[in-house]
């Protein structure tokens, strides 16, 4: 259903920052917590005692103790100790690889040997300090795929976002989408066109006119094993669009990590990097506002497109051009699945 042998973002370092987490990823109930200020573990949230779940119990002297009967287990998932107990010969906790990089959690949930952190998708925003993020989180009751084709066909705006980010133009400019490799990029490029009201609010953020023809971009990128950064802004038209100077656009990147929990759930990490007045925290504060409000949109409208699907299973999706982006991101996920199964 979902690739095991990648990195997926688990979870943000303030979640953890006073007691662990239980959280589901890929269908294996974890439980993450600090060993020590600056490290990170994530073991099976299963007390190799009586069951409980460790995510329960609390951090004591780097260890973690479940807070059931009191037995300590290492970051490694080795049983340490319990009150006049000998729990030395229990039964290894799995334990799975874990890194923080980027301002994220990252866990792999599968092959432990295969798990390289070079293979953490490169985000080169996050070290640069003329960016600036902010974001969510919200847990959504669809398959992961369903968020993976929202992301990857845009045209949904102009529906499902009328009051912020959509407009006529989306619909009526096509979309052009190829494949680099495992990466589907699907763009727009829309010309002499009205802002909307999002990038209204953005273009005078940025101190520029909102009331101007600008040009607009979209570009989506799907890598493995789900995730979705969208290049999208607006630059006062005349002025090279996409390769307009930085005085004359508001640019952004909306990040989007899609981690499946079950067949029918995702936690979802939103966000957007700006590449504007990134040492405003107000403005970073007012777009995570805006931002989550569209998101919520679309949280409504997958979920209940989930409960239709498993309402009605025998029904045929139908595929057309402005599906593509979805299509193909979906073929990288088969082929993953299918070196998995066959390994």
């Amino acid at each position: 259903m979902f690739p095991k042998n990648a990195w997926y973002v688990a979870c943000t370092p303030d979640e953890i920052a006073d007691k662990p987490l239980g959280r589901t990823i890929c269908g294996e109930k974890m439980v993450f917590y600090r060993p020590a200020p600056d490290q990170v573990a994530a073991l099976d949230d299963f007390c190799p005692h009586r069951g409980a779940p460790l995510s329960l119990g609390k951090v004591c002297d780097g260890q973690l103790m479940c807070g059931y009967h009191g037995l300590r287990v290492g970051c490694d998932g080795k049983a340490v100790s319990m009150p006049g107990q000998r729990v030395q010969g229990f039964p290894r906790t799995r334990n799975f690889p874990a890194v923080e990089r980027y301002g994220f959690i990252w866990v792999w949930p599968g092959d432990a040997a295969q798990a390289d952190p070079a293979k953490i998708h490169h985000l080169a925003w996050a070290e640069s300090p003329e960016w600036a993020y902010g974001g969510g989180l919200y847990h959504i009751a669809c398959d992961y795929r369903l968020m993976v084709d929202n992301l990857m066909d845009l045209t949904h705006e102009t529906y499902v976002h009328s009051n912020s980010i959509g407009q006529k133009e989306i619909d009526e400019v096509p979309c052009k989408t190829r494949v680099e490799g495992d990466e589907v990029i699907t763009s727009r490029f829309m010309e002499n066109i009205q802002a909307p009201p999002f990038w209204q609010m953005a273009l005078r953020m940025n101190g520029l006119p909102d009331d101007q023809p600008v040009d607009r971009w979209q570009v989506c990128h799907f890598t493995p094993p789900s995730h979705v950064l969208i290049e999208v802004g607006v630059a006062l038209a005349g002025h090279g669009g996409y390769d307009a100077p930085a005085d004359k656009k508001a640019s952004s990147i909306v990040v989007d990590f899609i981690t499946p929990e079950t067949e029918t759930s995702i936690h979802y990490f939103w966000g957007m990097a700006r590449h504007f007045k990134p040492e405003d925290p107000a403005l970073t504060a007012q777009i995570r506002e805006g931002q989550g409000k569209i998101f919520s949109e679309d949280r409504e409208m997958l979920e209940l497109q989930q409960l239709n699907l498993l309402r009605y299973p025998e029904r045929k999706l139908l595929m057309l051009n402005i599906d593509a982006g979805g299509v193909q991101s979906r073929k990288v996920i088969d082929r993953a699945l299918a070196a998995e199964q066959t390994a």
